[in-house]
């Protein structure tokens, strides 16, 4: 028999990488259950081995051997049956709805010699009709409900184990075992950050227990269950005061927060507020003040409010106090309260012809597009990308906790309020280059040597060199420092919000950046804030407002 070339069990492979790495950093942290896994599993035959991986990395836990087909395997029956029982259940007892999932719908008919009339009606009528009979009400082995050995099926029954073997490497559950697959094939490509011996996502078993608990909230969350129930399961899931990880801590807080909105929602204001009141997660104190103003206890939320304008969170926060603020005044009877304006942005006014299929941000950006004048739609790409390019340094610093397995697309506390702070000498430094021409030269290099890398700010599929050459080439030095600044000042909130359209003007070398409303729309709180920004700083901006012009009948 012709032996498989090695390279065919690449999947094999890359799961065997990830155990290792895991028993290198995190031994520490697991139980034996997990520790004997991983010790037994190298040990296996290697189409055992094989069977089992693919088994991990498809959906659910039952599967047929017939829809097995891996020819570097073989036969999958022989396969499994080298793997531990307490991994796998060979022909299990299965309910009528768990073999109703297997089977495909003629199966379905042949099995249980369904009428005519019932074979024709969809899967779901079928179940539900067999579900009637009393005959299909006790659970039996697969072989007992087909009655044939054609066939076999499989239970996985180490899932939740193999979960949280992922969980510990990847520090989430939202990436899994084909990241190693689409890395190979360069479908995702990734910086390569030196890693330390104690780089790791999790510190204690206690970070993983409270991670899978905050997880089956937010599960039960995106399921539509009532907040009222989620909420003692989440108040659980962690102790007060946390377990001294500020990432597990923040995704708490942003569930906290979704619970609020949950109840606001509902109109629950009590219940609405007092989640908010316990909660950290930006904005939270903003919608406190609002839950009380609906809940028309407006001294509380003007006691609030002013603590809050006293010591503003970010600029979203000021900004919504500044809109709050003249309405509770006004409950309460007090005097007037001057509400500053935005700074003003040049303002322009077009009236296109209908019916050219373009969106309005295209239809103005054709409109205004010159052969000495280029417009580019770019929105929020343009600008995240020369911060990306010009401190990519700084974000992909080997700051530890940051990046903790070869698979991060950004560090793992880019939203937290210290990310800055934390890589303060490396951003100085790149900051430092717009004090002289080589910045751009340094931006360039760095677009070539890391073209293609995933960053959490640098959009590839949407800035090509030429337009990043030509922005270089036109804005300002000290223009993109105040935009570097202000992105570092909140990510999470300033990364959204630029206008629109750019358009370049090369032989002059200057810029315009425009942000377009069509008919009805109106700007947003974050596009009005970089608008401000902007114009504060005596940086070209514009607003377009479109009209369309309907054809004569």
């Amino acid at each position: 028999m012709t032996a498989v070339p090695a390279h065919h069990f690449y999947y094999l492979n890359n799961f065997q990488q990830a155990l290792d790495w895991i028993g290198q950093r995190y031994a520490d942290l697991l139980v034996e259950e997990e520790l004997d896994f991983m010790a037994r599993f190298p040990t296996l035959p290697r189409p055992a081995r094989a069977l089992f991986v693919r088994l991990v990395m498809r959906k659910g836990e039952l599967f047929r051997t017939s829809r097995l087909d891996y020819p570097e395997i073989g036969c999958p029956a022989s396969a499994a049956r080298a793997l531990p029982e307490a991994w796998i259940t060979h022909d299990p007892v299965l309910s009528l709805d768990e073999l109703a999932g297997l089977l495909v719908k003629p199966e379905l008919g042949r099995t249980f010699a369904l009428p005519t009339a019932l074979r024709s009606a969809r899967k779901p009528e079928q179940v539900e009709a067999l579900r009637r009979d009393p005959a299909h009400g006790q659970a039996r082995p697969f072989s007992h409900w087909i009655g044939h050995a054609n066939d076999a099926a499989l239970r996985l029954r180490v899932r939740p184990l193999c979960d949280r073997l992922r969980l510990v490497f990847f520090g989430n559950l939202n990436q899994d075992w084909s990241e190693f697959v689409l890395s190979d094939l360069g479908t995702f490509r990734y910086e390569r950050v030196d890693f330390s011996a104690d780089s790791r996502g999790f510190r204690h078993r206690a970070d993983l227990d409270h991670y899978l608990r905050l997880h089956d909230c937010r599960e039960r969350y995106h399921a539509g269950e009532p907040a009222a129930d989620i909420l003692p399961a989440l108040v659980d899931a962690l102790p007060a005061g946390g377990v001294g990880n500020p990432w597990l801590e923040h995704r708490r807080q942003r569930l906290m927060f979704q619970l609020g909105q949950s109840f606001e929602k509902d109109k629950d204001w009590d219940q609405a507020y007092a989640v908010y009141a316990a909660c950290r997660h930006p904005g939270a104190r903003g919608r406190a003040i609002r839950v009380l103003e609906k809940h028309q206890k407006f001294e509380q939320a003007f006691a609030l409010l002013c603590a809050a304008r006293a010591a503003p969170e970010n600029e979203a926060e000021r900004q919504q106090l500044l809109r709050i603020a003249p309405r509770l005044a006004r409950r309460l009877g007090h005097a007037p309260q001057a509400k500053p304006g935005p700074a003003p942005a040049e303002r322009l006014d077009l009236c296109l012809p209908e019916g050219s299929g373009l969106r309005v941000e295209g239809a103005v950006a054709s409109h205004l597009q010159r052969d000495d004048a280029p417009v580019f739609y770019v929105e929020n790409t343009l600008a995240n990308s020369l911060f990306g390019l010009l401190c990519w340094q700084a974000v992909f610093a080997a700051v530890p906790g940051a990046f903790f397995h070869p698979f991060h697309r950004g560090p793992a506390d880019l939203y937290s309020a210290d990310f800055q702070d934390r890589r303060r000498e490396q951003f100085d430094r790149c900051l430092a280059l717009l004090e002289h021409d080589g910045y751009r030269d340094a931006i360039l290099h760095t677009y070539d040597q890391k073209h293609g890398l995933q960053s959490p700010f640098v959009h590839w599929q949407y800035i090509g060199r030429d337009l990043v050459e030509l922005a270089l080439d036109c804005i300002p030095a000290a223009h993109l420092k105040l935009w570097c600044l202000r992105i570092l000042q909140d990510i999470r909130e300033n990364r959204s919000g630029f206008p629109d359209l750019i358009q370049f003007w090369p032989q002059q070398r200057r810029y315009r950046m425009i942000e377009v409303k069509g008919p009805g729309d109106r700007l947003q709180d974050n596009q009005l804030r970089w608008l401000d920004y902007c114009a504060r700083h005596a940086m070209p901006v514009a607003v377009c407002y479109l009209q369309w012009q309907r054809a004569a009948a």
